[in-house]
């Protein structure tokens, strides 16, 4: 990724990282979470919550992103390893081609920050686990493909953590959306009217009203990410998610609102 997205040294991503949570408790007990991915100045705070939710003992993190169609093909990063400030993170060839037949997954070829933004973050809470990288498409079968990370995992013996990747509402001239107008009541409909409707579905466990408010509100980038990390946390047994924080890139100008804006939201299941 072209640089300001995070750090490019250890130093800079464990200090970027510890002051995320100064005076913040960490409970790393979930098996699957969802964060933001955008630049780290805007989502950074919130998205190492959702990393940081996941218990540390497991094998493989799952990182789930998105930017695709409803229509695409599950798409696979097809190399042995990732390489991070922290190194080289080597990838779980025999889970990814377990599910690679079952999912009929493509090789991801292309540039995409949903997965990348996060891999600092996952490599730094989790720097003896394998990574899956998997993008899922915006549609009810990402789910039952997250159900089926988790089956195949139990097969193969992995302890899997699985971390959904998505923005929420992208608003404003810069997004070609902006049916509030302008200002703080702009602001205010995102934060309160169309944020909170998806993050509520998120919640309640319900993967249909999930898909339609981002079908119908334009209220997640990557909705199927989110749904893969519901079908692996339902398929596992996990309660409904919890919202762990919830922001907005407006948040980091004090002076006046943006006339374009993102919201992102960190939860644990």
């Amino acid at each position: 990724m072209p640089a300001g997205w995070f750090p490019r040294d250890i130093d800079g991503v464990s200090g970027e990282i510890s002051r995320y949570f100064t005076g913040y408790g960490v409970s790393a007990q979930s098996r699957a979470a969802v964060s933001p991915h955008a630049g780290w100045f805007y989502s950074g705070r919130v998205a190492a919550k959702g990393v940081a939710s996941l218990a540390r003992d497991c094998d493989t993190v799952a990182v789930l992103g998105g930017h695709l169609s409803e229509n695409s093909p599950f798409l696979f990063a097809m190399e042995d390893a990732v390489r991070t400030p922290y190194g080289s993170m080597p990838i779980d060839t025999e889970l990814r081609a377990a599910l690679i037949k079952k999912l009929d997954g493509k090789d991801d070829r292309f540039r995409d920050n949903t997965v990348e933004a996060l891999l600092p973050m996952v490599h730094h809470f989790f720097p003896k686990a394998m990574l899956l990288w998997i993008r899922f498409p915006a549609c009810m079968s990402s789910f039952e493909a997250g159900k089926l990370i988790s089956q195949t995992a139990a097969k193969l013996g992995r302890k899997v953590n699985v971390l959904g990747s998505t923005d929420l509402t992208h608003y404003g001239a810069n997004y070609g959306f902006s049916p509030r107008g302008r200002g703080i009541a702009a602001l205010r409909w995102v934060r309160d009217v169309n944020d909170a409707a998806f993050i509520k579905a998120v919640e309640a466990g319900d993967k249909d009203e999930v898909l339609l408010r981002a079908q119908k509100d334009s209220s997640s980038c990557s909705v199927g990410a989110v749904l893969g990390a519901m079908g692996f946390a339902q398929e596992e047994g996990l309660k409904n998610a919890r919202l762990l924080e919830y922001a907005t890139s407006a948040d980091s100008d004090l002076t006046e609102i943006p006339d374009s804006f993102v919201g992102y939201a960190a939860f644990a299941f």
